[in-house]
C-alpha cells in the first residue's frame, strides 16, 4: 500500500478543527482506507449507506447516532442527504462527545448543496487519485499511463491495469451514475463518456455530441454536470478579464484520470499513447492535476481570446495571480501569446510546465520549470 501522508494529515487536521469533515472524490481512490488508518472509529461508529442493514439501521437516525462517542464515520454519505439535518442538531449539543467523518463519492460542490444545514460546522477535503509526490517522480510516466486510481497504478501489469480500468468504467455507466441519478442507458452514457475524452483539453461545444447522440444541447449539458459532479471530468472554467479583446466563455474540459482517459481512448499501450494525436493533451491534463493538487489554489480558470491568445491555468492564491502553461516540449520557448497573458492578465508570474530536468528562466517573471520541481519538499 501505498503511503499518502499529506491527505491524511489534512484530514486529522480538519477533524481537530471542524466537528464535521466532507472527504470527498470518486469511487476507488482509497477515502474508506485512509479513514480506517485513523484513531477509532469503533466498529459501532462506522455506518457504510450502501449496506442494506445499516440503511435499516439509520431510518431513525438521531436514535442511532444520538449516544455515540469519538470519531462517527459515515461512508457514501451522498445516498442520504437527509442525515445532515440531523448531523446539525447533533454537533450543537453542549460539549458535542462525538466528531463526523463523512465520505462521499460526488464533488465537493454537490456535497456542499446537501450540506448547507452544516454551513460553519463542516471542512471538505476533495481526493484524487495518487499524485507524484505520494508515488515518487521516477514513477511518473507509469502514473501518466496507468493513472491515480490505487488499484490501477498498483497493478501487476500494464494488461492488469487495463482490464481494471476498463471494469471500472463498466461499473460506473451501470451502476454509480444511476444512484447518483443519471437516469440514462449505460451505452448511451458509455459513448457520451468516450466523446469526451476526445474533447479532452479543448474548449466545450454541446452541438456536435448533443448531434452524435440524438439529443438536445441542454441534455448534452446535463451529462457533463452528472460526470462532473460523480468527480470523474473537470470543467475548467474560463476567466473573463476586463479588456476589450473577445474572449471565451465556455469551459475547457479534462477527465480528471488519464488512465481512464486512455482506456476511453482505446489505447493499447504506453507507446500508443506517444503516437495518439491527444498524447500532448493528455500530458497537460496530467500535469494540471498534479499543478492544482500542490498549488491548492483559492480558485482556478483558463483564460483565451477569439484572437488566439490563451493561457491554460490561472491560479488565484492570497491576493496573487499565477499564471502556468503546459508544454511537453524538450526546451519550451516564450511565446507571443505568454508575453499577451503576462501583460492582459497583471500576473506576478508565469511557469512554463514542461517534462524535463532543468529550470530555466524565459522572461521577466517567466520561468521554465520541470514538473517535479512543483513537488512539495
Amino acid at each position: 500500500m501505498i503511503a499518502r501522508p499529506g491527505l491524511e494529515a489534512a484530514v486529522r487536521a480538519a477533524l481537530r478543527r471542524s466537528p464535521a469533515v466532507a472527504l470527498v472524490g470518486p469511487r476507488q481512490v482509497g477515502k474508506t482506507t485512509l479513514a480506517r488508518q485513523l484513531p477509532g472509529p469503533e466498529s459501532g461508529n462506522w455506518f457504510d449507506l450502501e449496506d442494506p442493514q445499516v440503511e435499516a439501521q439509520l431510518a431513525a437516525p438521531l436514535v442511532a447516532l444520538k449516544d455515540l462517542q469519538g470519531l462517527v464515520v459515515i461512508d457514501e454519505v451522498q445516498h442520504a442527504p437527509e442525515l445532515f439535518k440531523v448531523l446539525r442538531v447533533l454537533i450543537d449539543r453542549p460539549a458535542s462527545p462525538a466528531r463526523f467523518l463523512l465520505l462521499g463519492s460526488a464533488s465537493p460542490a454537490l456535497l456542499r448543496q446537501s450540506a448547507e444545514s452544516l454551513a460553519g460546522r463542516i471542512e471538505v477535503i476533495e481526493a484524487g487519485g495518487f499524485t507524484l509526490d505520494e508515488t515518487g517522480i521516477d514513477a511518473v510516466d507509469m502514473l501518466w499511463w496507468r493513472g491515480g486510481f490505487p488499484r490501477s497504478f498498483t497493478a501487476a501489469s500494464d494488461e492488469a491495469s487495463r482490464i481494471w480500468r476498463r471494469e471500472f468504467i463498466r461499473t460506473v455507466v451501470e451502476r454509480h451514475l444511476p444512484q447518483l441519478g443519471m437516469n440514462v442507458a449505460a451505452p448511451a452514457i458509455y459513448r457520451f463518456w468516450s466523446m469526451l475524452a476526445h474533447w479532452h483539453g479543448q474548449v466545450w461545444n454541446a452541438a456536435e455530441p448533443a448531434r452524435s447522440l440524438g439529443v438536445n444541447e441542454s441534455t448534452v449539458r446535463r451529462y457533463l454536470d452528472w460526470l462532473t459532479q460523480a468527480c470523474l471530468v473537470r470543467q475548467l472554467q474560463p476567466w473573463f478579464a476586463n479588456t476589450a479583446k473577445r474572449q471565451v466563455k465556455a469551459p475547457k474540459i479534462y477527465l480528471r484520470d488519464t488512465g481512464l482517459l486512455h482506456e476511453l481512448l482505446g489505447l493499447a499501450d504506453p507507446a500508443a499513447l506517444l503516437r495518439h494525436p491527444k498524447c500532448g493533451a493528455s500530458w497537460e491534463g496530467f500535469a494540471l492535476d498534479q499543478v492544482l493538487r500542490v498549488a491548492r489554489p483559492d480558485e482556478a480558470y483558463f483564460w483565451a481570446t477569439h484572437a488566439g491568445a490563451e493561457l491554460d491555468l490561472l491560479m488565484f492564491k492570497e491576493g496573487r495571480r499565477v499564471g502556468v502553461e503546459f508544454k511537453r516540449a524538450d526546451a519550451p520557448a516564450l511565446t507571443p501569446s505568454m508575453r499577451i497573458a503576462l501583460a492582459d492578465l497583471a500576473l506576478d508570474r508565469l511557469y512554463v510546465v514542461y517534462p524535463g530536468t532543468r529550470r530555466y528562466a524565459l522572461a521577466d517573471r517567466v520561468e521554465a520549470v520541470p514538473l517535479p520541481a512543483l513537488l512539495p519538499g
